[in-house]
């Protein structure tokens, strides 16, 4: 058919479309939808025909589509038709396609005239196209017919435009010859969605039906009514064609014979009739396509590139060779016990921007959660005086003592000594916890061997299990140390004189001022009075302030740190944060009139963060005093003046000697847990791990490859290549197919305006020749003058320098120089195939 662009075209696309498919991707070409857009019986649907190559649609008089065609053309070796409500039926004969159609229409519009926007999903697959998809719209109507709604006109154009607004869809506006070209209701919508004319094609059919004397010349020269795109002339069969049964091939030849025998039509017949029409078509796709491929170009080679890496590992991997499976081994080991470290003890390199790793997590246990845990225990003001009285009086007996007792001092600081056990152990499990976590992160990296991996983490985390009680055994005999002997001659110590002129315990502050911590909090309102907010919080060292946001130039509130402690909220039924709130223990307002504020963080790490700076500044969490709360004798509050100032003294000596042994604890604490466990764990790991492997069980077994990983190996495999592939295709498509310049604009303000907001350009200056469409012409002669044979008439070459995209070139009316009679080069058996276009859609029906 003279097409040689798109059957050029059609092998690279396709081997780029299997490339992709072979890895289960799609190529994302999208290239453009092909709307036909006219009136009723303009001859759209012969207009598809004729791409297709088949009669597969319904034919008739008055309005016969009635519901959008959504025609997916698919090439394929065999040629069959499938529909989308008709799931696995092929349809090899294309009679039965039209008789499904008028069916499924008839199914949903009835069968007196209405009409859906419900559009019927058709597949062709076939050897002679292009993917492409093209859909076929029901004629504009200005007239309702039988059971039509009186808004006939308005669906019929809303349905319409629903299709060819988008941008990647190509509009051909039919227009029958024998009417007004100035009154085309197609090119009135085509201009409202596409006011520059760039992807609208003006098709004239019905040019062997116009009355005797007259043509359209002037019209298909673009020189009448002119289109950016100009129009191209199309002869489709006619009823009785149809009714007879004539051959799609036989009526292109007819086509061409039509238009190198007509006198007004003869010096421009190569740039008229279906063929070109498909040839139009092509270059709107390749140009699509060109633009397409820089931007997917650029992203296969970044998949490329990423992929390179670990294919290289691939490249020479034989399975079951034992040298290759007892060097995976060391290697597996050994980077498993790097990976370890470098959570644990931190690196410069791979950091990991998104959580804290191991190391992290387990310093702030130690620095942040333990010394919350035992600032908590100690701070229970009420019940340790009660302590201090009872044990001063048991001491005396059924005397009155006059001096205070040494083993009252003594024994409330082993009670509270005593107490510093439980937040020791469970500091332990904390880091015992991380340390698991982080062994169960490493071991994701020798997911490819699942058998070496679940033996690597049994063997681990039984390891450091055994070495949490042994750690624990330790820890417990450090507070026994402390309870063995009471050094009441350490140089932190304040001794008995210093005690008794201390009347009020003085809590060490920060320095005044001093900027603790900064950061983003919601502070929890109730709705009425305005509801949850985000401020930026500053904690000093004397106050609690919040700003609008972190330039800190819009302050809310401050807040003094007086008389303030902290307490645990619940969290609500459907909130994910975590509270705390701060309180005034003068049951004083905090804020505006409220007792407490509220405050939330998102995890439960940053509340005990939060918690732990708000320590250093002097705010301590409340006790739960259930025991003080109840009825306390009355000898606890009515101390004699002597009772009284021997139990200010002892509380003196145990708050000063507890936070001498706290912060020795707290000293320990890390040191102890870092040698029994965790340094000893990256030695176990370094030295003993590889030895428990080989004595677990036989190496083949351990070493034995998981199914999902060699399904990985050959799909990345087969990635690279096919991508490597593509890309060589895509340098193909580049250097073998050749774009056109979009032609210049032209004056169509003769197109009627029926949008209320048109887009449309200023006039030129020269109006439009004022002629009606249809012009009289010299008397064309009869149709025999000039005898052609039966085949397909042969393409007459273009001129140099004329291109059918660019303005329309002056040529004298005068006959064509070469007879029509000259045989055509392709041999006279030679089938005459149909258009060949291909699709971007992804497939309606999968």
């Amino acid at each position: 058919m003279g097409n040689r662009g798109m059957e050029d075209l059609i092998p690279l696309i396709n081997k780029l479309q299997d490339a992709f498919s072979s890895i289960g991707q799609s190529c994302n070409l999208d290239l453009p939808q092909i709307a036909v857009v006219g009136g009723q019986s303009a001859g759209k649907s012969s207009v598809l025909e004729n791409f297709v190559g088949r009669d597969f649609l319904p034919r008739g008089s008055g309005i016969v589509t009635r519901r959008p065609l959504i025609l997916q053309l698919v090439n394929n070796k065999a040629e069959y038709a499938e529909f989308l409500h008709c799931k696995g039926r092929k349809f090899v004969d294309f009679d039965e396609v039209r008789q499904e159609i008028e069916a499924e229409t008839d199914r949903i519009t009835g069968s007196n005239k209405g009409i859906s926007p419900i559009p019927i999903n058709l597949r062709v697959y076939s050897p002679h196209v292009l993917n492409l998809t093209l859909i076929d719209l029901p004629g504009m109507t200005k007239v309702a017919v039988g059971d039509q709604p009186p808004d006939i006109e308005h669906q019929i154009r809303d349905m319409i435009l629903q299709f060819i607004t988008r941008e990647s869809c190509l509009i051909l506006a039919v227009t029958p010859a024998n009417t007004d070209l100035a009154n085309s209701d197609a090119l009135k919508v085509a201009k409202e969605v596409d006011p520059q004319g760039l992807r609208t094609i003006g098709v004239i059919t019905k040019l062997d039906l116009m009355d005797e004397g007259t043509d359209a010349r002037d019209i298909l020269e673009n020189k009448l009514l002119p289109l950016r795109r100009g129009y191209i002339g199309v002869v489709n069969r006619s009823q009785k064609d149809i009714d007879g049964r004539k051959d799609i091939r036989a009526a292109l030849a007819a086509e061409r014979k039509f238009f190198l025998s007509h006198p007004s039509y003869r010096h421009m017949a190569e740039r008229m009739g279906t063929p070109h029409l498909q040839k139009t078509l092509n270059q709107q796709l390749t140009n699509h396509i060109r633009d397409t491929l820089p931007g997917l170009r650029s992203k296969l080679q970044s998949q490329l590139l990423s992929l390179e890496k670990e294919v290289e590992e691939y490249k020479n991997f034989r399975p079951d060779d034992p040298t290759r499976k007892t060097k995976a081994l060391l290697q597996m080991v050994q980077q498993f016990g790097v990976d370890f470290e470098k959570r644990i003890e931190g690196s410069g390199d791979q950091v990991d921007t998104a959580e804290l790793s191991g190391g992290a997590r387990i310093n702030r246990i130690f620095h942040e959660r333990f010394p919350f845990e035992l600032v908590k225990i100690v701070f229970d003001e009420k019940e340790l005086r009660r302590e201090i009285s009872h044990a001063i009086k048991n001491v005396h007996g059924v005397r009155t003592g006059l001096f205070t007792p040494d083993l009252a001092f003594e024994a409330i600081v082993k009670k509270q000594i005593i107490k510093l056990k439980e937040p020791c152990l469970k500091c332990i499990d904390l880091v015992i916890q991380e340390l698991i976590n982080t062994v169960r992160q490493c071991t994701n990296k020798l997911g490819s061997y699942p058998r070496l991996r679940e033996e690597t983490e049994r063997i681990v985390t039984t390891y450091v299990r055994e070495r949490e009680g042994k750690t624990k055994d330790q820890v417990l005999l450090l507070i026994d140390i402390e309870l063995s002997y009471i050094n009441t001659n350490h140089e932190d110590f304040i001794g008995f004189a210093n005690a008794q002129q201390r009347n009020v315990v003085n809590k060490k502050r920060a320095i005044p001022n001093q900027v603790i911590r900064k950061g983003w909090l919601t502070l929890h309102i109730s709705i009425m009075k305005g509801g949850s907010k985000e401020y930026w919080f500053v904690l000093t060292a004397e106050s609690l302030s919040w700003y609008k946001d972190e330039e800190e130039k819009e302050k809310k509130y401050m807040l003094p740190l007086d008389n303030l402690k902290l307490r645990d909220v619940e969290k609500g039924f459907m909130s994910t944060k975590h509270i705390f709130a701060i309180f005034n223990t003068e049951q004083r307002n905090v804020y505006k009139d409220l007792r407490q504020i509220e405050l939330a963080c998102d995890t439960q790490e940053d509340m005990d963060s939060w918690k732990a700076s708000f320590l250093r500044a002097g705010v301590y969490p409340e006790k739960d005093q259930v025991e003080s709360e109840e009825a306390a004798p009355a000898d606890t509050f009515s101390m004699d003046p002597q009772l009284e100032r021997q139990v200010e003294t002892i509380r003196n000596l145990v708050d000063s000697y507890i936070s001498i042994v706290n912060k020795t604890i707290r000293d320990l604490m890390p040191k102890t847990i870092m040698h029994l466990m965790i340094n000893n764990a990256k030695d176990f790991i370094h030295s003993e791990l590889l030895a428990y492997l080989y004595s677990s069980g036989d190496q083949n077994s351990l070493m034995e490859e998981s199914v999902d990983q060699a399904q990985r190996r050959d799909e990345m495999l087969r990635m690279y290549h096919a991508i490597k592939e593509a890309l060589n295709i895509i340098g193909d498509i580049s250097t073998t197919t050749v774009s056109t310049p979009a032609p210049p604009p032209v004056n169509d303000s003769w197109i009627p305006e029926t949008s209320p907001t048109p887009q449309h350009r200023p006039a030129s200056s020269a109006p439009p020749p004022s002629r009606p469409p249809a012009v009289r012409g010299p008397t064309p002669g009869p149709p025999t003058l000039n005898p052609i044979p039966s085949f397909v008439a042969p393409p007459i070459p273009s001129r140099p320098g004329q291109d059918p995209f660019t303005a329309p070139p002056q040529i004298p009316s005068r006959p064509a120089r070469i007879p029509p009679g000259i045989p055509s080069r392709r041999p006279p058996g030679a089938p005459n195939r149909p258009t060949i276009i291909r699709p971007a859609e992804p497939s309606l029906l999968d």
